[in-house]
């Protein structure tokens, strides 16, 4: 069992109202001044997670009801707030925005009702005076099992402006605890899927967090807002599950620059399982690591450093020499040149392979015209104006290292690439996403899924038994350091 302590879940009325500039403030102003704070993160997301973790100092932990099942979330909140004075919880989209997923709300309201969490609404006053109090009105009212017990409000032009809104929710006997001013440099440089990652510029992300702290610990009542957070009754919980040990080998995971998003929980499980994580950056390593018989791509922003990718050629003929070992050949419909790709008969000893997104597309063919690593051949990727973004409910339709055929994984997508061919081997189906995006072989899983892994830990236990299984296979290609 588990204890689950002080915490808070920071929400927003929109997207885009600063929920993150306050909630990644918020834990850099706290932990300098000496507290121990945990983060978590509602929702599918790798970026604000790295941010937290930069203001913490520990891993930000993932709260998806999706993905985890909501039984989970209070086991898992409790085990990243272990050893620490409290958590802050940051939101996702609008407090009630949901999942959007048959019996499943998922919102930042169900999940601050799940864990017992008193919520802080983030205000975009920037466009309101006195409107803000219907605004803060609606959203205290409507779900009164929804604890809202603070409100920030960002972007208040002028001491004036301030006085007009405070003056406006004072009948409501809502807390403030602190207005913030629009400032341009507090606006965080974006791209198309959202904050510049971490591992891109971690110089300067650590130096604009450290200012933001500052700011933050300047605008809000600090003291008010861990108040409300020891507010919250301390609950003892079921811890999660856990992956049982399988055997011992070395996987090597993607990161760096081009590959920052991964589940730090999908590595820890790992880890369970028995392996041991070796990580390594495609785009300087020459080679992959040694001894190793496992390799987990992750997501992140292939497309930025495309040329870099191609041009690590030594690590790339490394790659295809002991993935593409795995790859399939034969049987597959015809594309491209006369080449086959699809279900084909599985040839080989390839070191067992993860892909996800970012990861599956490294291991196509080309991506806008510039050579990958071609272990899917055939499989060519362009960017384009869409955003591919939604939970997804998958199934297999081959045997793999997962399990048999009709194996159901769950995720989400988050990708503006288009891979073609997408893959016979899994079989999308849902609300919003059907068809076949997917390779599945004995060695290798590739698609576009993002996997988060707390709720399924046996396919962490089923990756890493494969890998192990490789230590003892016949024709196993020789690691390279």
């Amino acid at each position: 069992m588990a204890r689950l302590g002080p915490r808070v879940v920071i929400a927003g009325t929109h997207s885009g109202v600063g929920k993150t500039t306050v909630a990644t403030g918020v834990m850099a102003a706290l932990a300098a001044r000496g507290l121990q704070v945990s983060a978590a993160k509602i929702g599918p997301d790798f970026i604000d997670p790295s941010y937290h973790a930069v203001a913490t100092g520990r891993p930000s932990c993932s709260l998806d009801a999706y993905l985890s099942g909501e039984e989970l979330l209070p086991g898992l909140a409790a085990r990243a707030s272990t050893g620490t004075d409290l958590l802050v919880i940051e939101g996702v989209m609008g407090l009630f925005d949901g999942s959007g997923q048959p019996g499943c709300d998922g919102s930042s309201a169900a999940v601050s009702r799940i864990v017992d969490a008193p919520v802080v609404l983030v205000v975009d006053a920037s466009a309101m005076s006195g409107s803000v109090a219907a605004v803060v009105h609606g959203f205290a009212t409507l779900d009164r099992d929804v604890r809202l017990g603070a409100v920030v409000l960002n972007k208040v032009a002028s001491a004036g402006h301030e006085q007009l809104l405070r003056e406006a929710l004072a009948p409501l006997r809502i807390p403030i605890l602190g207005a913030i001013s629009t400032d341009d440099g507090l606006a965080w440089r974006e791209r198309h899927l959202g904050l510049v990652p971490v591992a891109e510029q971690p110089d300067t992300v650590r130096a604009s967090i450290s200012r933001l702290g500052q700011v933050i610990a300047r605008a809000l009542d600090l003291e008010a807002l861990v108040k409300l957070a020891r507010s919250a009754t301390t609950r003892t919980v079921a811890d999660p599950p856990t992956a049982a040990e399988v055997g011992k080998c070395r996987i090597a995971v993607c990161r760096g620059p081009a590959f920052s998003f991964v589940y730090p929980e999908n590595l820890e499980l790992f880890e369970q399982a028995g392996a041991e994580i070796v990580g390594f950056d495609p785009i300087v390593e020459p080679a992959l690591p040694a001894g190793c018989t496992g390799l987990y791509a992750g997501g992140g922003f292939p497309e930025l450093f495309a040329a870099q990718l191609a041009e690590n050629r030594s690590l790339l003929a490394d790659l295809r020499r002991q993935v593409g070992q795995g790859r399939q050949v034969g049987q597959g419909r015809q594309v491209g040149q006369g080449r086959q790709v699809g279900q084909g008969r599985q040839v080989g000893q390839g070191m067992v392979t993860w892909a996800e997104c970012g990861g599956f597309v490294w291991l196509s063919e080309s991506l806008d015209g510039t050579a990958m690593a071609g272990v899917l051949e055939g499989v060519h990727a362009e960017m384009s104006d869409r955003l591919t973004i939604g939970y997804r409910q998958a199934t297999t339709r081959v045997p793999g290292y997962f399990g048999p055929a009709g194996t159901t994984l769950r995720g989400h997508e988050f990708h503006r690439s288009v891979a073609e061919p997408t893959g016979e081997g899994l079989e999308l189906h849902g609300r919003f996403a059907s068809g076949r995006a997917g390779y599945v072989t004995s060695k290798l899983f590739a698609s576009y899924l993002h996997q988060h892994l707390a709720a399924t830990p046996r396919l962490a236990e089923a990756f890493v038994a494969a890998a192990c299984a490789q230590l003892t296979a016949p024709s196993l290609p020789a690691a390279r350091g």
